[in-house]
């Protein structure tokens, strides 16, 4: 075909990032001006009602995009955490992300999709999804399957040691939860 341009029509959600990104400022721009009158916990129950719900519905789709197609949404849900807060527009953000519980959106996007995964294999999935997703016998018998990690499939696989006992010790593979703040049980929040 004459005239056919394969970039062109390539996959790439830029316009529907750029108009969920253009109506997620426009929502934060107005929540800004009312923000005076509010608490931060009513500032922040409408920034998660409008805003984050806004950057999270479909957000799999976006799986497997490349980060800076995604930057946009992160910047939005950056722009609303320091929003909650009431801090400049310079202030790190990472701990303000952490205080909220909030993933960053491609963290988000991943753990959405791995979900949607586990609840196809295992549980309430739709029934379209559930018949689509088929488990399979493993005609031998495999190293994890002996109740262990084994680790002679790392070392030669050039992992650190200090990573391997990470892998292999769960109490060193769980430390690194317990900087973040434990999360508060639904009765708390009531």
């Amino acid at each position: 075909m004459q005239g056919y341009d394969q970039e062109k029509h390539r996959l790439s959600f830029s316009a529907h990032i750029t108009n969920l990104t253009r109506s997620c400022r426009f929502l934060l721009y107005n929540i800004r001006r009312i923000r005076p009158f509010l608490s931060q916990e009513a500032t922040q129950l409408f920034i998660q009602s409008l805003v984050i719900l806004r950057l999270d519905y479909c957000n799999s789709l976006l799986a497997g995009l490349p980060l800076r197609a995604t930057r946009p949404l992160q910047l939005v849900q950056k722009a609303a955490a320091r929003l909650i807060f009431n801090l400049p527009k310079f202030t790190h953000v990472t701990p303000l992300l952490r205080s909220l519980h909030w993933l960053p959106v491609v963290a988000r996007i991943r753990f959405k999709t791995l979900m949607l995964a586990y609840k196809a294999k295992n549980g309430p999935a739709p029934p379209y999804l559930m018949a689509m997703v088929k488990s399979r016998a493993v005609p031998r018998a495999l190293r994890a399957s002996n109740g262990g990690m084994n680790s002679h499939w790392l070392s030669n696989s050039g992992v650190s040691r200090s990573l391997q006992t990470q892998i292999e010790d769960p109490s060193l593979r769980n430390a690194q939860y317990q900087r973040w703040p434990p999360v508060r049980a639904v009765s708390e929040l009531v």
